[in-house]
């Protein structure tokens, strides 16, 4: 049995390998994450079984599961490999010097414009790392497809995570003048219900709900919008032609309000600000590279052009 695992391929490979197999689901998604070939996989689970003398795990050819003893495999290969990556860290005395992948999940407006610069400091900072950035406005299945963090606008409804709050993007309503010249004139908050709308459907969709940011007074009003997307820049561009009004983050509307191409309307009233979080999974080991990106994230969120401090800094569980 030792033949099999000699050389370069040792025990700790092949539960590592067999960690990654569970928790993204298939051979060949554990290939990818661990950049290496699907056969190199298969043939490290099948020395792993025969190590243990055990089947670990059933497949078909639309399926896989685990065994009994697959199962509590797993649950000793997890917590072995995360101490082996804890010991590491201390014989080397690296704890603080970050190597390898990180693997992060960020918004798309916010992925491709506010964080690169951190992004291109975090990698000058620490020139044995690589990151993976993958844009998405959808909060990632962290085990399953292998995403170290995740940078999230907005509310966090999934308890299985740690969430920390870092940040606060604040929101105004805008419009086109060739929108204004075409409507009556916006001299009060309700006036604003009169306007056609377009709609950022992850945060607002049937009605708009605004604060007075002296008095703390709400106004709310249903909307029909004529417009309605996902995608921030896409409901910028509607708001830019002058197809409807919008909510939209002081950040992007910033310089299209300097060039006179938008004006925001009512400026005493604003919509809530998103929170930004910093989102990752419960572990009892996290790399030296995963633990200098959160410190960076909580240090330059805060001071990013278009975000400002959080009104209450929390750690949301």
């Amino acid at each position: 049995m030792k033949e099999l695992v000699s050389g370069s391929t040792d025990r700790i490979t092949l539960l590592h390998t067999f960690v990654r197999i569970v928790e993204s689901g298939s051979l060949s998604a554990a290939a990818q994450q661990m950049q290496t070939s699907q056969p190199t996989v298969s043939r490290r689970l099948r020395a792993l079984e025969q190590l243990l003398g055990a089947r670990l795990i059933q497949r078909t050819t639309h399926s896989m599961k685990l065994t009994d003893d697959g199962e509590r495999c797993y649950q000793h290969a997890r917590r072995l490999t995360e101490q082996w990556l804890l010991l590491e860290d201390e014989l080397h005395a690296v704890s603080d010097e970050p190597v390898g992948v990180l693997r992060v999940r960020a918004p798309h407006a916010f992925g491709q414009d506010q964080l690169i610069a951190p992004l291109g400091d975090y990698l000058q900072c620490y020139p044995h790392t690589r990151i993976e950035w993958t844009l998405n406005d959808h909060t990632p299945d962290f085990i399953a497809e292998g995403i170290d963090c995740a940078i999230h606008v907005g509310e966090v409804t999934d308890p299985s995570v740690v969430a920390v709050l870092l940040a606060e993007v604040p929101r105004i309503v805008v419009a086109a003048p060739a929108l204004l010249r075409r409507c009556p004139p916006v001299q009060k908050v309700q006036d604003l219900a009169q306007l056609p709308w377009l709609a950022l459907n992850m945060f607002y969709h049937n009605e708009v709900l605004l604060t007075e940011m002296h008095s703390g007074e709400h106004f709310q009003f249903p909307i029909t919008p004529r417009l309605s997307s996902d995608s921030l820049y896409a409901i910028r561009r509607a708001a830019l032609t002058g197809l409807g009004a919008a909510m939209l983050s002081s950040w992007i509307a910033r310089e299209d309000l300097q060039a006179q191409r938008l004006q925001q309307l009512v400026p005493a009233w604003q919509a809530p600000p998103l929170p930004v979080y910093l989102l990752y999974p419960y572990a009892s080991y996290y790399p030296a590279r995963l633990r200098q990106f959160m410190a960076l994230m909580r240090e330059v969120m805060p001071r990013i052009i278009g975000t400002q401090p959080p009104r209450q800094v929390q750690a949301k569980l």
